[in-house]
């Protein structure tokens, strides 16, 4: 990695999530830090704001990477309150 890392935010009236592949926090060594509030489809695995996502932002500035964020916002509850919680 190398660069703006780009992560997908996405926020409902009652909460948020960075999405961002599974792959990368393995890479990152941080997947064992993950708590179940986070949530998981397919490979991509969308990390609750207030923990598990500044496990991420904190362990890509140790890396030197800056973030770039892409803001997806909805008024009505978000489908990934239904999506698995996350395992490593």
């Amino acid at each position: 990695m190398s660069g703006a890392f780009k992560i997908k935010f996405y926020s409902d009236p009652g909460h948020g999530w960075g999405a961002v592949k599974r792959q990368v926090l393995f890479d990152l060594g941080i997947a064992d830090k993950i708590s179940t509030f986070s949530y998981q489809k397919g490979d991509t695995v969308y990390l609750e704001e207030d923990c598990d996502l500044p496990t991420l932002t904190t362990a890509l500035a140790l890396k030197g990477e800056t973030v770039e964020w892409d803001e997806r916002n909805t008024n009505n509850r978000s489908p990934i309150r239904g999506y698995d919680y996350f395992k490593a």
